[in-house]
């Protein structure tokens, strides 16, 4: 005779908390405790609970879930845009690390607008969020001070509020730029220029500073007149490098703040009949997963993503949770080097110069 066939197990007509403790065979507040992750629960009574959870694929209902731990179990995360693919990275980095540790994120782009940090704040204490992420690069004091006044957890970039509940990730511009200006003076550059990121951004002045002690360092003098304002989009690469264009001689090398500006000025070099790094070599900021694939691939000084992510969450984390083993951590520093690719090399030589026609 032929077997009789198993039926696959039914869920229950009723899906909630009861039903959970009663398949995992524990009380209630032992699978509130679970979803809530509680530090105390039995590692393998979790396990268990965890077990029944996944088999019948049960979504805790996350308001209850606020209700019964007093908090929402949700990050901020506020970036000055999504247009530049450094940010997207940013936040996938950043959603992937909380989501580990149990969190969800709400995110909200300022786009450099005081008005539009306003709004982001107030979606923050709408959702009641456990703590705020400002991966702006830059702040604005007096708006985040609504956040701070509620015992808000905060974390920022470089700069920020004194106080207790924040922490900063404190990068270190200097290490990549210095990096990338004695690769330059290596090769042989010494008319070397630099775009900058917008003229209020710390991030921005700090990486300035950063190259004009490189080149101090390098024994290169500084001639103002090779720094042009850029504001870290492609269209600002391509106006700043139409600029350089016009200098007399035109410098060998270009610096640029961040890699959006870098790829527009490679873009300005390719239209005017040039070539990088043949007439002008380019090195970018930041190591955008685009800049592997730009032709020629980009030398640029990378900040990792992942790590500012992952310092931001773990700063969050010991600030929300304050456990033994994660108290409090005030600083992180993160580090910056050097990529190189190959949109660096020789400076041209005087023979090398030729007048070419834009390419159209």
């Amino acid at each position: 005779m032929p077997r009789p066939r198993k039926t696959a197990v039914q869920k229950p007509e009723r899906l909630d908390i009861r039903t959970i403790a009663r398949l995992a065979d524990v009380s209630i507040a032992t699978v509130s405790r679970t979803i809530n992750r509680v530090t105390t629960v039995n590692p393998q009574i979790a396990k268990r609970v965890w077990d029944v959870i996944n088999e019948l694929d049960y979504f805790p209902n996350s308001q209850a879930r606020a209700l019964v731990s007093g908090r929402s179990w949700i990050l901020g995360l506020i970036v000055s845009e999504i247009t530049n693919p450094f940010f997207p990275e940013l936040i996938q980095g950043f959603e992937d690390i909380a989501v580990e540790h149990g969190y969800e994120i709400l995110v909200s782009s300022t786009n450099y607008d005081p008005k539009r940090m306003s709004h982001c704040i107030r979606r923050m204490l709408e959702r009641k969020v456990d703590g705020v992420a400002v991966m702006t690069f830059g702040i604005e004091e007096p708006l985040l001070d609504q956040l701070a006044q509620r015992n808000v957890p905060l974390v920022f970039i470089d700069v920020g509020p004194k106080r207790d509940g924040v922490s900063l990730l404190k990068v270190d511009y200097h290490h990549g730029i210095r990096q990338g200006v004695q690769h330059l003076a290596a090769l042989g550059h010494r008319d070397i220029a630099f775009v900058t990121g917008p003229a209020g951004l710390h991030s921005a002045q700090s990486r300035l500073a950063a190259f004009t002690k490189s080149l101090k360092e390098c024994g290169i003098p500084l001639d103002p007149t090779r720094i042009i304002q850029g504001d870290h989009t492609l269209e600002g690469g391509m106006a700043a490098m139409t600029q350089l264009l016009t200098l007399k001689p035109m410098p060998t090398a270009v610096m640029c703040s961040n890699d959006m500006t870098a790829i527009g000025v490679q873009h300005t070099i390719y239209r005017s009949g040039l070539r990088v790094p043949d007439d002008i070599s380019v090195i970018g900021f930041d190591d955008i997963h685009i800049a592997e694939v730009t032709i020629p691939p980009l030398t640029t000084v990378q900040m990792s993503r992942f790590e500012l992510a992952k310092s931001a969450v773990t700063a969050l984390r010991s600030h929300i949770e304050a456990s033994k083993d994660l108290a409090p951590q005030h600083e992180f520093k993160i580090t910056t080097s050097l990529v190189v690719r190959e949109s660096t090399g020789l400076p041209r030589t005087a023979p090398k110069r030729r007048t070419v026609k834009p390419r159209t």
